[in-house]
Order: structure tokens, then sequence, then C-alpha cells
């Protein structure tokens, strides 16, 4: 018998005015669980060593330019192996709303996730059709000379169920790039996805940097865990199980050392 994708609740009913989704972390009054998604996968193997290692999400590429892109059918058949309670994520990058609702059609209990020049309305209409929640991905410049206003960035997107901060680069998708987490405001009104970047050796610089600037901080790694080439290049779309476990052994340890900084 085929497995069949977990069947999560709807947009509205996972939205989180008051706590976050499972597969961003825990609202306020204890020590947060960061929650971690790992994007960009192709191969089975990756999907079942993420899950393993103890991933929230596991998100899929839907845009034709990327190098991790798979179509709406592969991102099924991965998403199959996803136990209850890890989420699948699509990623759009300026796509047709057919497009969107067909892929959506074909992993059940999927977020969305856009990431091009998509609007608020466009982002709200799309999730209202497929009766998904969505995140918003929000464009850092790496310059802290360059404006960036998050917290309008957040109120104009307030219907999304969390904003993902990855840094401005040339073309979309992400860049595997890290941006100055300085720069951030101290209060966003929206629950955060930390992205761009990381790896298992800054994944916890980052989580000190933002824990506590927004109403959940959660982590999303891709190029930090790919696998490397005989040349040394990253293998894109290919994951290495290895910096997987490292990944999230170190979003961890930051979760302990943050528990341990509130204890009296």
């Amino acid at each position: 018998m085929k497995k069949q994708a977990p069947t999560l609740p709807a947009a509205r009913g996972s939205l989180p005015p008051e706590g976050a989704h499972p597969a961003l972390g825990q609202p306020g009054g204890g020590v947060p669980r960061t929650r971690i998604k790992i994007c960009g996968l192709t191969r089975e193997q990756d999907v079942d060593a993420a899950v393993a290692a103890g991933a929230d999400a596991i998100g899929f590429v839907l845009y034709p330019k990327s190098p991790r892109h798979v179509a709406p059918a592969r991102a099924a058949e991965l998403a199959c192996r996803l136990p209850a309670m890890v989420t699948p994520v699509l990623l759009f990058v300026n796509a047709d709303a057919i497009d969107i609702e067909a892929a959506s059609a074909l992993v059940a209990g999927a977020t969305l996730q856009f990431h091009g020049e998509e609007s608020p309305a466009d982002c709200a209409a799309a999730a209202r059709r497929c009766a998904r929640p969505y995140w918003r991905a929000a464009r850092i410049p790496m310059q802290a000379a360059e404006p960036f206003d998050l917290v309008k960035f957040a109120r104009d997107f307030d219907s999304a169920q969390a904003i993902l901060l990855d840094a401005l680069v040339d073309g979309f998708g992400g860049g595997g790039k890290t941006f100055d987490w300085s720069q951030l405001p101290p209060n966003v009104p929206a629950h955060l996805v930390l992205s761009g970047g990381l790896t298992p050796a800054n994944v916890g610089d980052g989580l000190r940097a933002l824990r506590g600037r927004g109403r959940s901080l959660a982590v999303d790694v891709s190029s930090g865990v790919e696998a490397e080439g005989p040349d040394g290049k990253l293998l894109k779309g290919i994951k290495d199980a290895d910096k997987i476990t490292r990944f999230v052994a170190a979003v961890r340890a930051a979760d302990e050392l943050f528990a341990g900084s509130l204890s009296p």
C-alpha cells in the first residue's frame, strides 16, 4: 500500500495568532525548542536523513531556475515519506496561481513559501485558494547601509504564518549568503525564520543574535548541509547526512545554552 502524506490543518486553523505552528516554535512563557527546516531536498535518502536528525519541516523548491528544483509530482513523492508532524514546505518564485494550486493539491498538508516579488494580496489570495498557511521571504540587504524596513514588511504581510529572513542576492530562491544580523530591529511583529548562509558552525550565533526579536524564531538551512564534490564545490540539491546531524545538534546546543542562561 502506498504511504500517504500526512494531513495537517488548513490555513486558518494552523495560523498562530497566539502561539506558533509546530514548524515554527512554541509561544512565550517557556524556553523555546527551535524548529528546524531543511530545504532544497531532491532525494529520498536526504529526506530520511533530515527526518531522522529531527527536522520539523522539509522544503521542496518548485522554482524551475533553481539547481535544487523538483517538479511538483516529485515533491509529492518525497513528501509521502514524511511522518506526522513533519511539515512539507513548497517554495515558489513568482509562480502562476494555477501552478501554485496544482502543486498544493499534490502535497497534502504543505505550507506555501513565497520567495519572489509576490505582493501581500497575491500571497493571501493563494493561501486562501489552497487553504494553506504561507511564509513570505524577506530579502535583507547584506550591507547595513542599505535600508530595509522589516517591521513594515511584517505588517504588510500580516496574514503570513512567518517571515523568512534571507540575504538579498542576485536572482531568487536563496543564495546561501548571510546578512548582518545585528541590523534587524528588536521587535518584529511576526514569527521569524532565519535563513541565508547558515551552517553547523554559525547557526548558534544566529540564534543568539536574533532570539527574542520576533514572536518566535526558527531556522532554515539548505546549502549549509549540502555534500561536497571531489573538487570541494557543493553539490546543490544533494545533502550530507552528517552535516544535517551536526546542524541539528548545533541548534539543540544553542537551545540548551539559552535555557541555562534563564536558570536562577
